[in-house]
Parts: C-alpha cells; structure tokens; sequence
C-alpha cells in the first residue's frame, strides 16, 4: 500500500469516526427535552492493521451518560409522580453545541487532507503518464 493510499484510509476513517460523532451529537441535541432521555457519548479508538501498516481511528462503543437527570417541577405533566416531579433529561444545550462544532471542525479537517492528497496522488499519476 503506497503512501497516498495510507493517507486516504487514515483520513476516511478520521471522517466516518467524525459523522457517527456528528449523528449521536444530533440526536442529544434533538432530544433535550425528552423525560428521562441520557445523553449519548461517542469514544474513539485507534486499530492497527499489521497487514497494511496503517493505524486509523474508529468509534467504539455508544455509552450513556449517568450523570443524574434533571429533576422537572410540573405537576400538569403526565409522567409528573405525586410530589410534581419528573426525570428530565441530562443533555446540556452548549455542551452539545460545543461538541457538535468541535466534530464539524474535525471533520472538515478530515475531508480538507482527504481531498489534497487525492489531488496530489492524480497529479503524480499525470506526471508519471507522460
């Protein structure tokens, strides 16, 4: 495996670990206000392939955040128990946000190395054709 090659695997993977992330960021944030909704956390892992001599990135496992709910006064709602209160859910607005630029930001990072080395690999190819 040449060394564009590497670099392609290296940054679709960068990019694909990024939208997962991207993906349970959105869903946090879609379900903010949802009772009893745990926020979703995404960890990222590094694997070596000994047959290509490539390390890339990958997601591991979803975990929920345990972190306690929010207690909700609202006698009114149908989840409310006797006392008024329900389980809201632990999702912090600007962490999300946060969060969500910080993967954009990565991504975009990603998709930048992915496209310059694609160019610089079809501009050897030219060069090598003539």
């Amino acid at each position: 495996m040449n060394d564009f090659a590497k670099a392609l695997t290296v940054t679709s993977s960068g990019l694909k670990a990024q939208a997962t992330r991207l993906r349970h960021l959105a869903e946090n944030i879609s379900n903010a206000d949802t009772p009893g909704y745990r926020r979703k956390l995404v960890s990222f892992e590094t694997s070596f392939n000994a047959n290509s001599g490539v390390s890339s990135v990958e997601t591991g496992r979803v975990r929920l955040d345990r972190t306690t709910l929010e207690r909700v006064y609202d006698p009114s709602h149908p989840m409310a128990d006797e006392t008024g209160y329900f389980d809201g859910s632990n999702v912090d607005l600007m962490i999300e946000l946060g969060d969500a630029r910080e993967a954009q930001r990565s991504y975009e990072a990603n998709l930048k190395v992915f496209e310059q080395t694609r160019k610089m690999s079809s501009g050897l190819m030219d060069i090598l054709r003539k």
